[in-house]
């Protein structure tokens, strides 16, 4: 076990060199595309898995939302707090080997609760990258440039999703040639366990990366004090969350509960996306992946970058507001692009909505974690990352895939994804916009609070 880090540095410490922190920032990136490509990909295994597993469009929408989201919330609590007190940089090398693992394990899987399971493993092992990334991206930048860099960091969630479309894609078509595959060791296995077992096995390799990259000193003013056992600090770490959360708890509200609102359309609508274009337009698994991927890449890649640009210079001219302002905004944009794409019988109508509504919408861990830590104490920043994914990741992540499943599959009388897309993103945007619109004197308030502080 490393050993705890020192918590007491001081604010006025210089920040580390722009090579260092944009090197660190892309490295983190990088194993974020490995956590989201390891998430993803069973996406464009539905019909596979159905077919040899017996499930349904329902049980599926647990495979992919609940398992992952609870277990996900739940070990992230823990990973924050570690994320407070520990080496980040053993933190996440442990998160990378289990989810690596726990991936190539759904490869192992046979019965429906053996997938479950290892599925499970996933949301477990990544629960720990992102407070412990977005805690070193936040002691590397000045607060002028923390949405930037932040938005560089979720690229590799971009990159990661549309590299499970593509790369999956062009796996699923290599191996589905065959029903079966002969696989060193292990022997016989379907084409689709195959695949979890080719994007899973490399990652604890991956994960070695994150030592060639320093650890960031911790730039706060009060430290943590160390000493005791762990579960004793995960529960000290929590209640002076809470009780810091409310002092601003109408920042918080809105910003949960809005940012939370917005995941339930940005996670479900793309669980669906490949099930919907191959029942609709009667697409190959390999068009959808390169398809998907291109536009993913492509259009979130850029909403991501021109989001982080333009927060940052709206907040350098005074905006404290800016991230709340910038989403609300872009989520009304959104909401008529969504609609017209999931509703339309025309697959080139559906790539050219979906483009534009995931160039709008990619943005929401951008805005979301550089608001959060713009308001958060630095001794707590890992903390209050986790919570806010534990609680807008249960409601988003689990929520979202079966929401649409369900209205598909019980509203509107089964394989009706596309109206199921259609109607959660007429509900979701709207409200999502009207909440954080609500929030954004709260935040004002709070991050004014929080800069006077760093003077």
């Amino acid at each position: 076990m490393p050993a705890p880090i020192d918590n007491a540095q001081s604010e006025k410490e210089p920040y580390p060199s722009q090579v260092i922190a944009w090197y660190t920032t892309i490295l983190l990136a990088v194993l974020y595309w490995l956590s989201i490509l390891d998430r993803f990909i069973i996406s464009l295994l539905v019909d596979p898995i159905r077919r040899d597993l017996g499930i349904t469009d329902f049980q599926f929408g647990m495979l992919h939302g609940l398992a992952f989201a609870v277990t996900f919330s739940l070990f992230g609590l823990v990973a924050g707090a570690l994320a407070d007190r520990l080496s980040r940089r053993w933190v996440i090398f442990a998160s990378v080997s289990i989810w690596s693992l726990a991936t190539a394990a759904c490869g192992l899987a046979s019965h429906f609760w053996q997938l479950l399971l290892a599925r499970v493993g996933v949301g477990a092992g990544e629960a720990g990258l992102n407070p412990c990334a977005t805690s070193m991206i936040s002691d590397m930048f000045p607060r002028s440039l923390l949405t930037s860099a932040m938005a560089v960091y979720t690229v590799g969630a971009s990159v990661g999703s549309g590299c499970a479309y593509l790369l999956g894609g062009l796996i699923v078509s290599l191996v589905a040639q065959a029903d079966t595959i002969i696989v060193p060791v292990l022997g016989e296995v379907r084409s689709w366990q195959a695949v979890f077992l080719i994007v899973g096995l490399p990652g604890v390799l991956i994960g070695l990366l994150v030592f060639t990259i320093p650890e960031p000193k911790r730039r706060e003013a009060q430290p943590i004090k160390s000493k005791g056992p762990l579960l004793s600090h995960v529960f000290r770490n929590y209640v002076q969350l809470l009780k810091f959360m409310r002092t601003k708890s109408r920042f918080y509200l809105c910003h949960y509960t809005g940012f939370g609102v917005a995941a339930i359309i940005v996670v479900g609508s793309g669980a669906w996306y490949p099930a919907h274009m191959a029942r609709t337009f009667g697409w190959s698994v390999d068009q959808i992946g390169l398809s998907l991927g291109v536009l993913i890449v492509g259009a979130a890649t850029t909403g991501k970058l021109i989001c982080g640009f333009f927060v940052d210079l709206m907040y350098r001219r005074g905006y404290r507001d800016a991230q709340f302002r910038w989403y609300a905004l872009a989520l009304l944009a959104a909401l008529p692009c969504g609609v017209i794409a999931a509703t339309s019988d025309s697959p080139w109508v559906f790539l050219a909505g979906i483009g534009l509504f995931l160039a709008l919408t990619s943005p929401l861990p951008a805005c979301a974690n550089a608001a959060l830590n713009l308001v958060t104490p630095n001794r707590l920043r890992g903390s209050g990352i986790a919570f806010y994914s534990s609680t807008s990741g249960l409601f988003g992540l689990s929520l979202g895939p079966l929401l649409i499943a369900a209205i598909s599959d019980y509203l509107l009388g089964g394989d009706a994804i596309g109206y199921g897309l259609a109607i959660v993103i007429a509900v979701c945007c709207p409200l999502s916009a009207l909440i954080l619109t609500l929030g954004r004197a709260a935040m004002r308030e709070a991050v004014m609070a929080a800069d006077d502080l760093e003077k």
